[in-house]
């Protein structure tokens, strides 16, 4: 469906009137009303959902870089509530604006790419946590690291739990590998997608 300059002009609510839920042209109202918000400028948040071997993923981002990756088991809509009141109301669902990350995540997961080259927008992650995070694109695809080893590269040997705590936390999974930092002993350790969905991510980069 398209949508004329007729509606386009048209108050939302006489659009919206009598459509059935499944009627395919709210789709198209609202991507015509998520066009012209980011046209105007009033949108500090776009977001798209995707599917993926972990699950559907949450994609949030800013006129920065990629701001927020979510997994279903946190719960997508308390995930853009948060961000509603830590980062800006003004969001907004416009898949286009998302279409590199997503395209990027989905050569990710079919094993055709090994690293991100997507600007990010890291105000989510703040003090030693940013730092931990930082050190992360050092672990090469396919490869992993000790919380232990990864808390001496960010300077602060001692500082093991707080790693942990600092990749259990990452607001950007899969695109800030956390999934390649494992305890001492090899196990996978905690992971903000769940155990399955860190294995899962090291499996499919271990047989690439």
């Amino acid at each position: 469906m398209t949508v004329s300059p007729a509606d386009a002009s048209a108050d939302p609510r006489d659009l919206l009137a009598g459509l059935d839920p499944a009627d395919d042209r709210l789709a198209a109202l609202h991507a015509h009303f998520a066009d012209a918000a980011l046209d105007a400028g009033a949108v500090d948040v776009a977001y798209r959902t995707l599917d993926s071997p972990v699950g559907r993923l949450l994609v949030c981002a800013t006129d920065v870089g990629v701001l927020r990756v979510a997994f279903e088991i946190e719960g997508h809509d308390a995930v853009l509530d948060r961000l509603a009141s830590t980062v800006s109301p003004r969001i907004v669902e416009a898949p286009s604006r998302l279409d590199p990350v997503a395209r990027e995540l989905d050569e990710y997961f079919r094993g055709e790419r090994r690293r991100f080259d997507l600007p990010l927008d890291r105000r989510l992650s703040r003090g030693f946590q940013r730092t931990v995070l930082e050190h992360l694109r050092d672990i090469g695809y396919g490869s992993t690291a000790s919380y232990a080893a990864v808390a001496l590269a960010s300077g602060s040997p001692r500082a093991v739990r707080a790693v942990g705590t600092a990749c259990a936390t990452n607001p950007l999974p899969v695109v800030v590998p956390c999934h390649r930092v494992v305890r001492s002993d090899g196990s996978a350790g905690h992971y903000r997608g769940g155990m399955a969905a860190k294995q899962i991510l090291i499996d499919l980069e271990a047989h690439r």
